[in-house]
């Protein structure tokens, strides 16, 4: 696991705790309604958890409960994390979409890291958490973000 935040951010001891505080919306790309795969888990949990969530996948409709995008660019609402469920190589635009919509962070899920696009993510002025899982991330902070 890698974080990385932008110039001139204050990190506190614990900046994944600071990003599931202060951004409710997850924005998550590459969800699924197939309840067997990895993503609808994570995503059904922090849902759950109170996190406003916005499925983005070209290939659903629905998922959740919640309408689905088939791009960032599509959302209509404010996205602050963009939780990515996509292969490292696909990272580079989607973080570039982040960009665009003015997100507050990047999440690569477990397994998933390109340097050059956390980097790219950095520079424009987001937080970046590379390789991690934010379902394991959340329930380690969970008496912190719940007192």
């Amino acid at each position: 696991m890698r974080v990385l935040l932008p110039d001139g951010a204050v990190g506190g001891a614990d900046p994944i705790l600071e990003i599931l505080r202060k951004y409710k919306s997850i924005a998550v790309v590459g969800l699924s309604s197939n309840p067997m795969r990895p993503s609808y888990g994570v995503t059904e949990y922090m849902q759950s958890a109170g996190y406003r969530i916005i499925p983005v996948n070209p290939n659903e409709t629905e998922v959740l409960g919640e309408k689905s995008y088939a791009r960032l660019e599509d959302v209509p609402e404010k996205i602050e994390i963009v939780d990515i469920f996509r292969r490292a190589e696909e990272v580079a635009a989607v973080v570039e979409s982040a960009i665009r919509v003015g997100a507050k962070a990047v999440w690569m899920q477990l397994g998933v890291e390109n340097e050059a696009a956390a980097e790219r993510a950095r520079a424009a002025g987001l937080a970046v958490v590379e390789d991690s899982c934010i379902l394991i991330e959340h329930r380690k902070r969970l008496r912190q973000l719940n007192s």
